[in-house]
């Protein structure tokens, strides 16, 4: 009788994808829904980015501790701590829909996601080789991208009722917490002989991979910024519900086509070229969507070049990170790029519905194209500042 082998290595990656892809659709669900509560009670954009950001917030606080815990937990219990982090108020979100509520919850998922993502990318970083780090990592971001895409979908069943949405992510992240308990190893981070300067350890990995660690500020704002703000870009300009939860899974999907061929490509041409180039791209479809209008399938179209070509911006920079950084600092470069995630997290929202409200719906596009073409030239002086400084290390 045949039976298929999985080793253990392998095992352990297919259960850090499928926490990923939970993750992903918790955020790609919870952004968007919310804002269209909180859209249809009238709440202003520049309060409902705010309170978007609370998830950042949280994550903001689980980055500054995120090291120390994991060394005391080890990988298995702290991911299983972020899922239940963001399981528990799934529940309350829908039993309390009020505004500072659901602050302090967002709060609490920001937390658990944070802890989750940290354990499991850097699990992936540690374990991979140089030579094929580009092409997993990236199959890792297209997990999350996956996620990403499949959340909004969520908007649909608000039709059977306001708690469905909700309730149905609780479900599907619990099947995930069960395979983590009984399936994924209990283990810890390998402790360093030579800790190379640990108060400095973060300086140093910011100094040696600035260029690497940006990407993560980018993706956040990126992201964040378009899972809270697009929703009511949509319906200021004349969108409708349904309309809006068809189009923003295409910025994820754009992802999903792009992550690996990027990788690959990352992975014999240089990450720093391809992440110039995305960024270039991406910077221009973004600009460009305003000018789309209400024309359903160019804006569809261009999200999905624009979410192509940056959407491997987070696992780009951390495998980028990862080749020009020694493996002690890799921790430190790993919470440097939370941390920048999460800033730009907490910035996406917040600028972007200061923009909608005090300029155009469509500056929320110009500001996050500028970002990425700046992030793209900005390259041009990396080597200089970066490759060799650590080369000559």
């Amino acid at each position: 009788m045949f039976k298929s082998k999985i080793s253990p290595s392998t095992l352990n990656y297919l259960i850090l994808i499928t926490v990923i892809v939970a993750a992903g659709i918790s955020q790609g669900l919870l952004l968007p829904v919310l804002s269209i509560f909180l859209e249809q009670q009238g709440v202003s954009p520049g309060l409902n980015g705010l309170n978007a950001a609370a998830l950042y917030i949280g994550s903001f606080a689980m980055t500054l501790i995120a090291e120390r815990l994991l060394g005391v937990l080890g990988f298995k219990k702290l991911i299983v701590g972020g899922l239940i982090l963001v399981m528990i108020p799934l529940i309350l979100f829908p039993a309390w829909p009020d505004i500072k509520i659901w602050f302090v919850l967002r709060i609490i998922v920001g937390i658990g996601d944070s802890a989750l993502h940290y354990a499991a990318q850097l699990w992936v970083l540690l374990v991979t080789t140089p030579e094929k780090r580009g092409r997993y990592i990236s199959l890792y971001g297209m997990s999350y991208g996956l996620g990403f895409s499949i959340g909004p979908l969520g908007i649909q069943l608000l039709a059977f009722g306001d708690a469905v949405p909700f309730l149905v992510l609780f479900a599907a992240m619990a099947a995930v917490l069960l395979l983590v308990l009984f399936k994924l190893p209990d283990t810890k981070p390998e402790k360093a002989e030579n800790t190379h300067l640990p108060e400095r350890r973060f300086r140093s990995s910011f100094t040696w991979a600035w260029y690497a660690l940006l990407p993560a500020l980018l993706y956040g704002y990126m992201e964040a910024g378009m899972n809270s703000n697009f929703p009511v870009y949509g319906l200021r300009i004349g969108y409708e519900t349904s309309e809006i939860a068809a189009l923003l899974p295409f910025i994820g999907i754009g992802g999903l086509f792009l992550q690996l061929p990027l990788g690959m490509l990352s992975d014999r041409y240089g990450r720093k070229k391809i992440l110039m180039l995305a960024g270039v791209g991406g910077g221009i479809a973004f600009m460009l969507v305003p000018i789309a209008g209400t024309h359903f399938w160019l804006t569809l179209m261009l999200l999905l070049i624009a979410g192509g070509l940056v959407g491997s911006f987070f696992s780009l920079g951390l495998a980028y990170a990862a080749d020009i950084l020694p493996k002690v600092l890799l921790p430190a470069a790993n919470v440097v790029a939370s941390f920048h995630f999460t800033i730009g997290s907490i910035m996406g929202p917040n600028l972007g519905g200061q923009l909608i409200n005090w300029l155009s719906p469509g500056s929320m596009f110009i500001m996050l194209g500028l970002m990425y073409l700046i992030f793209g030239v900005t390259g041009l002086l990396f080597r200089r500042n970066g490759e060799e400084k650590f080369v000559l290390k």
